[in-house]
């Protein structure tokens, strides 16, 4: 079984003072460094729908409301290597047209060459699922093209042209 797109595709992140976030069609990842030797009793991380707090410590580290909403009970949180806590969200929207441009409404706004490399790369990731989930005419895809590496091109912001009109 072949890797899935975000790993061969590689990840566009968006780079903040406390680590970095990047995002699939389905999930929000968000990598917070945290001093070398923390210990997961010394976390404390709540995830809401459209909230997050996260202290390290006693320390604050980021709080706040979520660019947009998130399934509550996929949310998850992990203390890698006592140094980085890796976030995942799972996105309540999941289409290509749902590039979060911030991670929080007011804060941590990808720059513009960020925020379109990411557009980019989830409407490649749309194209992916389509041409796996079904077998239109050659011509138009080939369930066994790989997008991961493949450029885009005009119309791609809300997810790119929507194929979905086309005969099966």
């Amino acid at each position: 079984m072949s890797a899935p797109f975000e790993e061969r595709s590689g990840v566009v992140p968006c780079g903040t003072p406390w680590g970095r976030w990047y995002q699939t069609l389905e999930e929000v990842f968000i990598e917070v460094r945290v001093p070398p030797g923390t210990r997961a009793k010394d976390v404390r991380c709540s995830l809401g729908s459209r909230d997050i707090a996260l202290a390290v410590c006693g320390q604050e580290l980021l709080q706040g409301k979520l660019f947009d909403s998130t399934v509550t009970d996929e949310g998850t949180w992990t203390l890698e290597d006592r140094q980085l806590i890796r976030i995942v969200l799972m996105k309540t929207n999941r289409d290509a047209g749902n590039c979060w441009t911030s991670l929080l409404e007011n804060e941590y706004a990808a720059d513009p060459w960020v925020q379109d490399q990411m557009q980019r790369k989830l409407t490649l990731e749309r194209f992916q699922r389509e041409a796996s989930e079904r077998t239109i005419n050659s011509l138009y895809f080939n369930p066994g093209f790989d997008f991961s590496g493949a450029e885009i091109s005009g119309n791609y912001s809300k997810g790119g042209p929507d194929f979905s009109s086309l005969e099966k």
